[in-house]
């Protein structure tokens, strides 16, 4: 999945739209350049540097999607097509980049021909439906491994199915291939969904069938 626009596509806004007059912002390895979910006035044009774009958690980047270099559009796409950002990014390295008003981006695109003008649109939905789509998946895919786990450690206990956690939860998350984290999110999201209870190492299951859909999806 690439966020934005080709390189051919970058090319012909280049054209089109002077940067030269837009400031230029740095930041440095690590920086939060954009975050999900953010609404978006204005696009940015990455001058120089590499971000990794993904899903972070707990203040890190846990589920990498991808990564973009200098020269590049970040954003361009969901922005056009009116939508917030659809993952969060982060300075892999030290990058420098310029701020557009979406109204400036638009207005160039007006430029294009009408069908130049169809296309950009349809492939920046269609990138939006992607994007949605995988951090979704990915969301999901943590819900599901989790749920499975506790479903295979289950035992029969009084009012219904019991597990005994036997490990840490650093070595459950481990096992699942998910950051501790992300199973401290999980279990909470379970209890405040109502299909999991209990405290300390003794878990309850009160819905398991509703369990065993989640471990399906």
């Amino acid at each position: 999945m690439r966020l934005g626009a080709n390189r051919g596509t970058v090319q012909g806004m280049l054209d089109l739209l002077s940067l030269d007059e837009f400031a230029t912002t740095s930041a440095p390895a690590g920086a939060v350049v954009r975050q999900r979910n953010q609404s978006l006035s204005d696009v940015l044009y990455l001058d120089s540097g590499t971000i990794a774009f993904g899903v972070q958690e707990e203040r890190r980047l846990r589920h990498l999607l991808g990564v973009m270099e200098a020269p590049c559009w970040l954003d361009a796409a969901p922005a056009l097509a009116g939508q917030p950002c659809a993952v969060d990014m982060v300075a892999q390295t030290p990058v420098r980049w310029r701020t557009v008003p979406v109204e400036e981006l638009r207005s160039s695109l007006k430029q294009w021909p009408a069908g130049a003008q169809g296309l950009v649109t349809s492939m920046a939905q269609g990138y939006c439906q992607q994007a949605a789509l995988t951090v979704s998946r990915v969301a999901q895919d943590a819900v599901a491994r989790c749920a499975q786990w506790l479903l295979q450690h289950a035992e029969p206990g009084e009012g219904g199915l019991m597990v005994q956690l036997g490990q840490s939860k650093r070595q459950i998350a481990a096992h699942l291939g998910i950051a501790p984290e992300t199973l401290s999110r999980v279990l909470r999201q379970l209890r405040d969904q109502g299909l999991l209870d209990g405290l300390g190492k003794c878990l309850t299951l009160p819905h398991p069938d509703s369990l065993r859909q989640l471990a399906k999806a």
